[in-house]
This record gives structure tokens, sequence and C-alpha cells, in this order.
């Protein structure tokens, strides 16, 4: 079956005929050449005597499409549907929601194992970098549900009620994998975070992930590979997984007696601590002192216990002029925020913080997904809304493999709704 997204028509200026959602068949087309109709039809396939009329790669193909364009339920396929001579005979929204939920557990690993059929070919123009580390960033999030009639959906910490799942990303914001998980599951989960690690690790290019792998051997690496988390990901048994996989991690530290008291000794040093690199001046501005403080790292390896760690942890601490409403979670200060983290990475504390700080990253990946269907669990069954759940992440993927290679200037990297008012839903 022909498992293209769009029909194979150019676009001109002129005429009479005017067409919606141009730059959603333009991203179809891009699709479509990476073969990524083809990868899912394979994976999903049919189970009855007869082929189905329309494939069913196609159909979550321009499921994708809505997605990016800022669909949130299977309905908003009939947008599509509305478009014929660009999209051509499109599914219906009850075909939309048959395939969703025909996806099984087995299926899903042939959905996530078609992404990174794609990935590949989205990433050959893309080289080993030997100097410069491939980045993964780890975080969770919630999605708000307003309904006890999801499988899996459960009170969380924050007192709301829905999912909680738990995501990979690349340090430049593409999202690799992520696991759909109860609202009550612990963001602290050690194995969740491993599973996740591995299967991030396992979406990516052979040339990449090779000596990352668990059980790969470490001299078959040729890209350096570092793993950031925030203080839920900050574990001794997570840093054992890294150097278990050759990779540098960097965690966000907990609070505990130990970093309080080394804080404690080391705040009134001015030797110990040195200009943060970038680090922005204070918010506060009410007085010329404030207005010429700047941010201050320091490291504190020696005075706290890392026995239990890997060898080579450092604990690297970071200090800021106070603002209102700033947390305070290392050291109850009145003059200055501390905020530190653990990592086995060589090299200036400074730097290593700069790098560290570019965590916040995978908030603006979560916020895009979240834009991009993330944000609704359209399904009552588990398993749909895993299928749901990797088809937004899918989704966001194929528009960052388009801004990279097809997209410069402002549109090479806005936000979702920047991209949908300008470009994918132009019309032609």
């Amino acid at each position: 079956m022909n498992a293209s997204s769009v029909e194979n028509v150019g676009l001109e200026g002129g005429g009479g005929q005017v067409a919606s959602y141009g730059g959603l068949f333009v991203l179809g087309g891009f699709a479509d050449s990476l073969g990524l109709g083809g990868e899912l039809s394979a994976a999903v396939g049919h189970s009855g005597e007869r082929a189905p009329v329309h494939d069913r790669g196609t159909v979550l193909t321009q499921m994708a499409l809505v997605l990016a364009g800022g669909g949130d339920a299977c309905s908003d396929i009939e947008h599509l549907r509305a478009e014929p001579a660009l999209f051509g005979r499109v599914a219906s929204q009850t075909t939309a929601y048959r395939t969703l939920t025909g996806i099984d557990d087995a299926r899903l690993d042939g959905v996530w194992d078609a992404a990174a059929a794609v990935r590949a070919r989205a990433w050959s123009g893309r080289v080993v970098d030997r100097e410069r580390p491939l980045v993964l960033d780890i975080d969770s999030t919630l999605v708000e549900v307003h309904s006890q009639n999801k499988a899996g959906a459960a009170p969380h910490y924050k007192g709301g009620y829905g999912f909680g799942p738990m995501l990979c990303s690349t340090g430049d914001g593409e999202p690799l994998w992520v696991k759909l998980r109860a609202g009550n599951a612990a963001a602290n989960h050690i194995a969740d975070h491993l599973e996740v690690l591995d299967r991030s690790i396992g979406q990516l290019p052979d040339a990449f992930a090779a000596g990352h792998r668990r059980g790969d051997d470490p001299a078959a690496a040729a890209q350096p590979m570092r793993l950031r988390t925030d203080s839920a990901g900050c574990s001794a048994l997570i840093a054992q997984g890294c150097r278990d996989r050759n990779i540098t991690y960097f965690m966000t530290a907990r609070h505990n007696t130990q970093i309080t008291a080394a804080i404690a000794a080391a705040r009134t040093d001015p030797d110990r601590w040195q200009p943060a690199v970038g680090g922005p001046q204070s918010r506060r501005a009410r007085s010329q002192a404030h207005r010429r403080a700047r941010a201050q790292v320091t490291e504190l390896t020696e005075a706290v216990d890392l026995s239990h760690w890997p060898a080579r942890t450092r604990l690297i601490v970071r200090r800021e002029p106070g603002h209102p409403g700033a947390q305070r979670t290392l050291f109850d200060s009145p003059n200055w925020r501390y905020w530190g983290f653990l990592t086995d990475a060589a090299g200036d504390p400074a730097r290593l913080d700069a790098d560290m700080r570019a965590h916040a990253q995978v908030e603006d990946t979560i916020a895009r997904l979240k834009d991009s269907g993330l944000d609704k669990m359209p399904f009552r069954a588990w398993a749909a809304n895993a299928a749901w759940t990797a088809l937004c992440v899918i989704s966001l993927a194929l528009v960052s493999w388009f801004q990279a290679l097809r997209l410069t200037g402002a549109l090479a990297n806005p936000a979702p709704k920047q991209l949908r008012w300008q470009l994918w839903h132009t019309p032609v």
C-alpha cells in the first residue's frame, strides 16, 4: 500500500484555487522523504484478512501532522480531510481512533523502532564529534486529566490528578523517548531513569550510541555522551549506571547536612569563589551593590563525603544574589541563593556550571510537547495513551528535523504557535 501522507502535487502562486495547511503539506512531504509512513506501516500493520482501506502508517503520519498543526484529538484529522487535493483520501477520526487503540505493547515497541530508523536518516548528515559531548536531558512532568475513567491516572504530589510521564531529549531540544507513568509515580524513581536512559540511547543512530549501550565495550564509543538531570535524578545508583554506560553525569544536588556545613564554612571566604561564566546580574537593582553583584561558583568536593559515589565525583556549588521569590534549597541565606550539582566531568567549575544550567532547556521541550498533544490523554486505555504519547514525541521530533534541515532564521527554533501561524497553516 502507499504509505505517503500527502499527494504528489506541486504548489504554485497565483491561480483561482486556495488550499489551507500548505505548510503541513510541505512537512508531510518531508516525512515521506524520510520514509516515516513506511516504517510505521511495517511496525503497526493490520490484523484482519483484508488490508485496510487506509494504510496504518499513513494514518499515524497524518496524525503526527495534525499534532504539529495544533490538534489534540483524533477528531482534528478532519482538518486534513478537508484538503484532499493536498493530503489525498484522509482517514476519518474513527479510523484514526481505531489505529491508535489497536497499538499494543509489542506494536508500540515497533513504533519506537520505526522512529529510530527515521532518525538515523534525518541524522545522516550529522557527524560524530569527539570533542563535544552529545547531551541527554531527563525530566518528568505532570499531565492533568479530568476523568477517573482513564487507566493509570492517579493523584499526584501537587494535589492534582493525572499522569507523570518521564522524558529524555537531546541538549538541543529534540525529544528521544518518553515513558508514560501513573500520576503517583515517584519523580526520583531510579529504575525509571535508567530505563528512559537506555531506551533513549536506543533511539540514536549506531555511530552515536556505540559504546554507551548497557554491556557495550567502552572502547567502541566515538561520541562522548553526557546526562543531565534535576535533583530527582540525583542518585549514586544512577551515577553508577551512567559510569557503566560510559556516560558523564551532571545531577542537581539535594539538600543535606553535609552540603549545608560545607557551604557554611566556605560562604565567608571570598577567595574560594570565582565569577560564574555568563552569570546574569541580580534581578534586584535597588542599590548599586546589587547592580554590580554577579553569580559565583566554587568546588566543595573535599568538604563532603562522596565515598558512596563513583570515583572522581565532584560537588560544585553556585550562588547568586537573592531576589524576591528565589528558592533557597541548599543553604538558608538572606543574601544569596545557593544551588549545586554533582558531576564526574573534568574541567573548570565555572564552565561546568554553565553547562549544567543549560539543563533548563528540557523545560522548553516539555512545554513544546504539551503544546503538541501531550497535554491531553484522549483515551481510556493505558496502551492507547502510551501510543498517543509516542506519537507526540515523533511529531515534535519530525518538526525538529525539518527545522534543522530545511529552515533558517526566525523559523529555525520558534515556539509551536509561531510555526503554526507563520508556516503550517499557510494557505496556498
